[in-house]
């Protein structure tokens, strides 16, 4: 009975989660929740949240952590912002201050992560300061604005009344639920998550997947601070302040393993989605935002006491 209890949670309990919560505040404030533009702007909140969460299910999928995504949005939205401001095309300045830049921040977080062999968590404890320090150096800690039009509309914009920032969403989460699951390169990742010595044994370069994963981490961080930055309409230096925390709970409430190995992308999609929810029911309740701080710290904890005791690891495993 308690096997099959367990097959259900990891299949259905983040999605039935998402249904509980939504029914309950609406509950509270039907008119309002249930409309379509509070439902839009619940995907609209929700889209930077599951775009560093997907990279941060990776960092979690091999056992690690990724604590400097928040500080990498800032850093990104800074640096296309200035080439904004510099003139530069609004699709090179996206592809070169957001996604390139992204991609090396997560490179260099990986070759600490490889070169020190110590736990990401202290290597992401530390350059998320120094990322943070290096934008509000390169900023002189003051926002950056005035940029071509055409990037906010490329952006922030709409289509079909769809927010562009979840279409942008919901791309790489598609692109990289595919590379979980059909590729060689995520049975390796989930392998290594599993148990890292038997990857290693089974011919699995371990240095390579961890550079890979946190790129990959970065990356997401790096496109998250493009949208962040087109949505408010400046590059601000404290964008991103506490997002790690929020990329986390996401990855955690939708069921990746804090122990590493197990977790899939459509999870991670729905704990975004849930965060986003709670938040803006909130909202609508009224309650002070300082309150959900409390709810997040909270669900973290649910969420991996959850997964200890329905779907972790059993002790000496």
């Amino acid at each position: 009975m308690k096997s099959e209890f367990n097959t259900l949670w990891q299949k259905y309990g983040t999605f039935g989660i998402l249904i509980i919560v939504m029914v309950v505040f609406g509950i509270g404030q039907p008119a309002l929740f249930f409309s379509f533009d509070n439902i839009t702007q619940i995907i609209l909140q929700s889209s930077v949240n599951i775009l560093i969460a997907c990279g941060e299910f990776f960092a979690i999928l091999i056992a690690g952590i990724d604590l400097s995504v928040g500080s990498v949005i800032a850093l990104t939205g800074m640096f296309t912002g200035k080439l904004l401001v510099a003139g530069m095309n609004p699709i090179f300045a996206i592809l070169i201050g957001g996604v390139l830049a992204g991609a090396l921040i997560g490179l260099l977080n990986g070759i600490l992560v490889n070169v020190t062999e110590l736990h990401p968590f202290i290597i992401t404890l530390g350059t998320q300061a120094i990322f943070r320090g290096i934008t509000l150096i390169i900023s002189d800690a003051r926002p950056v604005f005035g940029f071509n039009p055409l990037f906010t509309r490329m952006i922030a914009g709409r289509i079909a009344g769809i927010p562009i920032p979840a279409i942008i969403a919901i791309i790489v989460a598609l692109i990289l639920g595919f590379l979980t699951t059909k590729t060689k390169l995520g049975r390796n990742i989930y392998a290594l998550g599993g148990n890292k010595q038997a990857a290693w044994f089974s011919g699995i370069d371990v240095k390579l997947h961890t550079l890979i994963v946190f790129i990959i981490s970065g990356t997401c961080a790096g496109v998250a601070g493009v949208v962040s930055t087109a949505r408010v309409g400046a590059a601000e230096p404290g964008a991103g302040a506490g997002f790690e925390t929020f990329a986390i709970a996401a990855a955690i409430i939708g069921g990746t393993s804090f122990f590493g190995g197990k977790g899939k992308i459509f999870g991670v999609v729905m704990g975004g989605l849930i965060i986003g929810v709670i938040n803006n029911g909130l909202n609508l309740l009224t309650v002070p935002t300082y309150y959900q701080q409390i709810v997040m710290g909270g669900l973290i904890i649910l969420a991996v006491t959850a997964d200890k005791i329905f779907g972790g690891k059993k002790k000496g495993e």
